[in-house]
């Protein structure tokens, strides 16, 4: 999708060059085109220039994520109580465009505004929602979405984090992993099994409660720049006026999963956009053999494929918004595009990387970067393989799991 200046040769690496070939970019209102102008200086300017350093030293760039209000992008379709209200197209073009910069970024984005927001707005109560909405858009108050255990990822349906009533409070314990924010957040939605029905709630979880912990996951080779956290809940007390009302049952759950799927296909859009960015980007600079890459015909035949799978993706991705919009989207149809465009994403980076060489490594050259952080997007929302099981179940009526 291109921006409306051009772009020539000799531009920095990390600003997009055009890949709407397609023209989809004529569907957009001028409301839309202007947040996603918006963001995309953003990303340009501060986001892509200040990622390689963050990501190198697994540090998250707060002073990039702290322009994010300023965008009026915090909050995605949740209207009122200072969020954006926005439209099912214009949210999925602000993940692509925070992806296409810094996958971790939009990470932390797609858990502040789409999994700990989103599960507020739509299993909460009005007070919950006056009392934390507001500060989260500002990010004045950080959310986290917890989940994923230790020993249930794929089936996390089985989580056996447990909530017991005491009085006027819960008592929960159990342990969550990869829990997003979870070692920054102020707030934790936490996922816990009723010890009496059995049934699954959900939970505004106080992080300065006796009890909670959270601790950041080292080590990792994939979105380095945005804290994933192992959370241990020994007795946390809960109120009863921090449990979610619209949250009885595990499809409550899925009801908010269902909602970020979607944006992980355009998350993968984004990765897949810069990788072709930069590939395109360096043909054009790297003379060898006295010209120019692009100048030869089995590096123009890859691109052409690279931009023939980028378009397909873009194609994916707008007519999920126009599902979305129409309130028409499925979860497999969610699914699917989530599984194709995360796959598609990560052979359009792996060919980046082999075009730019050697150079292809290089952190500043920003492909390694995404080909590291795609793997994430692979795997969280529901890995390529639940996904193709979902499906799967949906169009032959058999389901492979439980």
């Amino acid at each position: 999708m291109t921006a409306d200046h051009a772009v020539d040769s000799q531009g920095p690496l990390t600003e997009a060059l055009g890949t709407d070939f397609f023209s989809v970019r004529r569907r957009f209102t001028e409301a839309q085109w202007d947040t996603f102008m918006s963001v995309r200086r953003y990303v340009d300017r501060v986001v892509s220039p200040a990622a390689p350093a963050a990501w190198d030293a697994a540090e998250m760039p707060w002073e990039v994520i702290k322009g994010l209000p300023d965008l009026g992008i915090v909050g995605d379709d949740i209207a009122g109580y200072g969020c954006p209200g926005f439209d099912p197209l214009t949210c999925g073009l602000v993940a692509m465009e925070l992806a296409r910069g810094d996958g971790s970024l939009a990470t932390f984005h797609a858990v502040q505004s789409g999994l700990a927001m989103k599960s507020i707005a739509m299993l909460g109560s009005e007070e919950q929602k006056q009392e934390f909405l507001p500060a989260m858009a500002r990010l004045e108050l950080v959310g986290a979405f917890g989940l994923t255990e230790p020993e249930h990822g794929s089936d996390s349906v089985a989580l056996e984090t447990t909530a017991r009533r005491d009085g006027d409070d819960w008592v929960i314990d159990g342990r969550k992993r990869w829990i997003g924010n979870g070692s920054i957040a102020g707030r934790t939605v936490v996922w816990a099994r009723d010890v009496e029905t059995r049934a699954v709630l959900g939970f505004l979880v106080d992080t300065t409660s006796p009890g909670y912990e959270g601790s950041v996951i080292p080590r990792k080779g994939s979105m380095r720049s945005v804290w994933q956290a192992d959370i241990r809940l020994d007795g946390v007390r809960v109120p009863e006026r921090d449990r979610l009302p619209g949250a009885e049952s595990f499809k409550d759950t899925g009801r908010v999963l269902a909602t970020t799927r979607g944006t992980c296909a355009w998350m993968a859009l984004g990765h897949a956009t810069a990788g072709y960015d930069a590939a395109l980007r360096y043909a054009l600079e790297r003379q060898q053999f006295g010209k120019p890459l692009a100048g030869m015909q089995i590096v123009q035949e890859r691109l052409v494929q690279m931009l023939a799978e980028l378009t397909g993706m873009q194609l994916y991705c707008m007519q999920i918004a126009k599902l979305a919009e129409d309130d028409d989207l499925a979860p497999t149809i969610a699914g699917l595009a989530k599984m194709n465009n995360t796959r598609k994403a990560r052979w359009v980076l792996a060919h980046a990387r082999d075009l730019l060489g050697g150079n292809g490594i290089l952190l500043d050259n920003h492909v390694m970067r995404h080909m590291a952080d795609i793997e994430s997007i692979h795997t969280f929302e529901g890995t390529e393989t639940i996904q193709t099981l979902i499906v799967g179940r949906e169009i032959t009526g058999h389901s492979a799991f439980t």
